[in-house]
């Protein structure tokens, strides 16, 4: 592939960008990290200046052999056509291959289910846009086409992408909606986990609104604005209201218990036998990368939250339900 440069002045990167719309800026970059792409037979820079009458050429790679095999796994798919699949993935399964997690993830079901997802986007991660933690339940976007990776990948970067999470957190908010803007890095006593951090970090910016206050607990509802890794968990635990029943960012269960009075034993057995973070992605808005049309999705709350959020609802009747369903 060979384009030769008409006009001064253009950033090497962006020029192919803009021609080469199948690519995410960021392939593109470690294209030429790689020395795929050539300018006047040289290496070059994404950041070099282009000047009229220089020749670049791009050799685009096979797609890398990923060595994943389709798994026959249950899918809930909320909609799907021929550039997208939304999925309302369930607690317990790991979006995409990592450490200690080499099978039974949700791009093994995928590549099942959709059989031309190869090569989507990262050979590791086919069609994955963005993600979802292991034990939070929700909805999901994944390209079906590079075309659609692309789109999708972009509005996120310039959050016209809209995802709301609906959480149980311990009640110590001052107001009844905010936002938390830290940045978010490695947490630098366990590296497993983030935090919120003032050196290394990348900016992270979460909205949330109370709903309902019951019992020392409060029923949340966030949008994300970024989506660092555990962003959700380690907001709201920065400000002192950590989601329930989360064993890394979480408060401890004896914590809890000591909240809820001893009077509402059902919620405080649910609780005790609830062993992932309650928290769950409910709605998703985004543009469809082909017809340009404005998609909405919503997925219920799996029934381990819905008990909980129910039973906290059901202590005060004052509103609640209807409050749970506007948009911020």
């Amino acid at each position: 592939m060979e384009f030769i440069i008409e006009t001064a002045g253009e950033r090497l990167d962006v020029y192919l960008s803009d021609r080469l719309t199948e690519l995410t800026r960021s392939r593109l970059r470690r294209l030429i990290d790689e020395g795929a792409v050539l300018v006047d037979g040289s290496r070059a820079k994404s950041g070099l200046k282009l000047k009229p009458g220089m020749r670049v050429t791009l050799d685009l790679p096979e797609p890398a052999e990923s060595g994943l095999e389709p798994e026959d796994l249950p899918l809930d798919v909320v909609f799907e056509d021929d550039q997208l699949i939304v999925i309302n993935k369930a607690a317990g399964m790991v979006t995409h291959p990592a450490a200690g997690n080499a099978t039974g993830t949700l791009v093994h079901a995928l590549l099942y289910h959709c059989r031309d997802l190869r090569g989507v986007g990262d050979e590791k991660r086919p069609g994955i846009v963005h993600r979802i933690d292991k034990n939070t339940s929700g909805l999901l976007a994944v390209a079906k086409t590079n075309t659609a990776h692309v789109s999708l990948c972009a509005q996120l970067e310039k959050h016209s992408m809209r995802r709301e999470y609906q959480a149980v957190a311990l009640d110590a908010f001052r107001d009844a909606e905010g936002a938390v803007d830290a940045p978010i890095g490695r947490n630098q006593q366990d590296r497993k986990k983030m935090g919120v951090t003032r050196k290394g970090g990348r900016v992270a910016v979460t909205h949330w609104r109370v709903e309902h206050r019951a019992l020392g607990l409060a029923l949340v509802r966030c949008r994300l604005e970024t989506g660092r890794t555990h962003q959700i968990r380690v907001h709201l635990q920065s400000i002192g209201c950590p989601v329930l029943c989360d064993p890394e960012y979480g408060p401890r269960q004896k914590t809890v218990l000591a909240v809820v009075p001893k009077t509402h034993e059902p919620l405080r057995s649910m609780l005790a036998k609830t062993k992932r973070q309650l928290l769950h992605a409910c709605a998703l808005r985004l543009q469809h990368p082909v017809s340009g049309e404005w998609m909405e999705f919503h997925a219920p709350l799996p029934q381990d939250m819905q008990c909980v959020w129910e039973y906290l609802l059901g202590i005060d009747e004052s509103g609640g339900m209807e409050s749970a369903a506007q948009t911020f």
